[in-house]
C-alpha cells in the first residue's frame, strides 16, 4: 500500500512566518493548558533574580514575566512547534556582567544595551542564515568552554555565599534530590518504561518536586503560606515603564555599554545556539518515531527572528536578565513524548506546545497561583539552576574533540566562573592559538577523538543545524 502522504498543520503564510491560531488551524490540547497553569510556577521564579540582582519591587518584576509570556506565545503563532523558554544556563553569565556595573540606573542600562544587541545580532544571523557559518567558525574547546563555564556558573549560583540554596536549605536539599531522581536516575527511567504512572509523572520533569516545595516550605518553616489577596494578580506595568525602562527614569545606555557587552552577546549566543540545535533534534525525533505523519516544519533561521525580536522588545519595554530564548527543552520533551503515541493523543505538535504557553500566560494572571508560588520562588529557581547545570556540563564536555579541547575548555569555565565571559573568551582564544597555531579553526589535529561513534554522530547535528 502507498505511504499516506504526510499533512502538514493550517496556516496564513506571512513572508517568513506561517501564522497558525488556535481552535482555527490546530486542536487546543487541554492536558498541556493545565500543565502549563502550574509549571507558571518556574516562569515566576525569575521575580526573585530581578529582585536581587536588580532591586525591583515585586509587581514590576511580575509585569516582566507577564510581559515575557506574551511573547513565548508568537513562537507557535509565527510557525515555531516549541515550548520557548529562558536562556537558562546563561543566566548567570548575564548575572556576572551586570553585577560589575553599580546598583542603579547604570546596571539597568547595562542589561538594556546587552539584551538589545543580542536581538539585534540574532535577528540579522536570521535574516542572512549565518548563524551555522559563525559557530563553525568557533573552535570546539572554546564552544566547550563556554557551555561547561555556564553550568558551572549555574550550580554556583545556588550554593555561593547568599545563594538561594541558603534561603531555604532542607526544603530545597530535598527538592533537589526529588528532582535530580526524576530526571537524571537509571533507576527511574527503567521504573518509567514500565509503570504508566511513573512514566506520566517522568513527563511532568520538575513540576513534581515545585508541588512538593509548596508543600514542604511552610512546614519547615523555611517559606511563608501563602497569601491570598486578590482574583486576580496585579503587575504593575505603569511602574515598569516609568521607572525601569529607557523611555522612562533610567535613560538609555552609552555607545560604550554595547561594546562593552558584544563578548558577552558572543559567549551567551554560543549557549543559545545549542538550544536550538536541541529543539531540531527532539522535533526530527519525534517526527521519526511517529512514523512522518506530519510535517514539522521548524526553521532555525526563522526561530532567530522570533527569539530576536523578542529580546529586542523586551529591551525597550521590559529588560529580562533570564532573557529570551528558542526552548524549554524539559517541557519540549513532555510535548514530544505524548505527541510520539499518534494522531489520538496529539493531531499536531503545534496544538500541544501552543496549549502548554497559554497555559503558563493564564497562570501569571489568577492571583491564588501566584501567591501559592510567591512563596517558594527560590526554590524553584534552585532546581531550574542545577538542573540546567547539569545538562550544561555534560553538553559542554562533548563539545571537545579531545584531551587538549577539554583541558583548554577546563581553563575557560574557570576564568569565565571567576572573572566574566569577555577574559573566558580571550583566554580560550589564545590557548587554542598556542595549541594549535595555524590549525585554530580545525583544532586538535595529532591526537586521537575520545568520543565513541555514538556521541561523534550526535554533536555532529550542531554542524548541519542550519544546512
Amino acid at each position: 500500500m502507498p505511504q499516506e502522504q504526510a499533512f502538514e498543520c493550517k496556516h496564513w503564510k506571512v513572508g517568513p512566518f506561517k501564522v497558525r491560531l488556535p481552535f482555527i488551524h490546530y486542536r487546543f490540547e487541554a492536558p498541556e493548558y493545565i500543565q502549563g497553569l502550574l509549571m507558571c510556577a518556574v516562569c515566576l521564579s525569575a521575580i526573585s533574580l530581578l529582585q536581587a540582582d536588580l532591586n525591583m519591587p515585586y509587581h514590576v518584576a511580575l509585569a516582566i514575566v507577564v510581559i515575557n509570556g506574551a511573547g513565548y506565545l508568537l513562537h507557535t503563532l509565527l510557525g515555531d512547534p516549541v515550548v520557548p523558554g529562558w536562556i537558562t544556563p546563561a543566566i548567570p553569565l548575564l548575572e556576572a556582567y551586570c553585577l560589575s556595573f553599580p546598583e542603579g540606573p547604570q546596571r539597568v542600562q547595562g542589561l538594556i544595551a546587552f539584551e538589545m544587541e543580542l536581538g539585534i545580532f540574532c535577528i540579522i544571523l536570521g535574516i542572512t542564515g549565518l548563524a551555522g557559518r559563525l559557530i563553525k567558525l568557533i573552535p570546539a574547546a572554546v564552544k566547550s568552554g563556554v557551555i561547561l563555564g555556564a553550568g558551572i556558573a549555574a550550580v554556583m549560583s545556588v550554593f555561593k555565599a547568599e545563594g538561594k540554596f541558603y534561603s531555604a536549605p532542607i526544603t530545597t536539599l530535598i527538592c533537589l534530590v526529588i528532582a535530580c531522581y526524576l530526571l537524571f536516575s537509571n533507576q527511574f527511567a527503567r521504573m518509567s518504561e514500565r509503570s504508566h504512572f511513573w512514566h506520566t509523572v517522568a513527563n511532568l520533569g520538575i513540576l513534581p518536586a515545585v508541588l512538593i516545595a509548596c508543600i514542604l516550605g511552610p512546614i519547615t518553616g523555611e517559606t511563608a503560606a501563602p497569601v491570598f489577596e486578590s482574583v486576580f494578580s496585579k503587575p504593575d506595568f505603569i511602574g515598569l515603564w516609568s521607572d525601569w525602562t529607557g523611555f522612562g527614569a533610567i535613560g538609555w545606555p552609552p555607545a560604550h555599554m554595547f561594546a562593552s557587552s558584544f563578548p558577552t552577546v558572543i559567549s551567551i549566543y554560543i549557549v543559545l545556539f545549542g538550544d536550538v540545535v536541541q529543539s531540531k533534534s527532539l522535533i526530527n525525533d519525534s517526527v521519526r518515531v511517529r512514523g512522518g505523519d506530519e510535517n514539522v516544519d521548524y526553521n532555525p533561521n526563522r526561530a532567530h527572528l522570533i527569539f530576536g525580536f523578542r529580546n529586542f522588545i523586551m529591551s525597550i519595554i521590559s529588560p529580562d536578565i533570564c532573557m529570551c530564548g528558542p526552548l524549554w527543552a524539559a517541557m519540549q520533551v513532555v510535548i514530544c513524548e505524548r505527541y510520539k503515541k499518534g494522531k489520538e493523543a496529539m493531531p499536531s505538535m503545534y496544538g500541544g506546545a501552543a496549549a502548554f504557553r497559554w497555559g503558563t500566560f493564564t497562570g501569571y494572571w489568577i492571583g491564588p497561583i501566584v501567591a501559592i508560588v510567591t512563596p517558594i520562588m527560590n526554590v524553584a529557581m534552585a532546581l531550574t539552576m542545577i538542573v540546567q547545570g547539569f545538562v550544561s556540563c555534560r553538553v559542554g564536555v562533548t563539545q571537545a574533540k579531545s584531551f587538549k579541547d577539554l583541558g583548554i575548555a577546563g581553563c575557560i569555565a574557570g576564568v569565565i566562573v571567576c572573572q566574566s565571559s569577555a577574559w573566558g573568551l580571550l583566554v580560550g582564544i589564545v590557548l587554542s592559538l598556542i595549541c594549535y597555531g595555524k590549525d585554530f579553526f580545525k583544532g586538535d589535529t595529532t591526537q586521537a577523538h575520545m568520543w565513541s561513534p555514538e556521541v561523534e554522530k550526535i554533536t555532529a547535528e550542531e554542524e548541519n543545524a542550519l544546512g
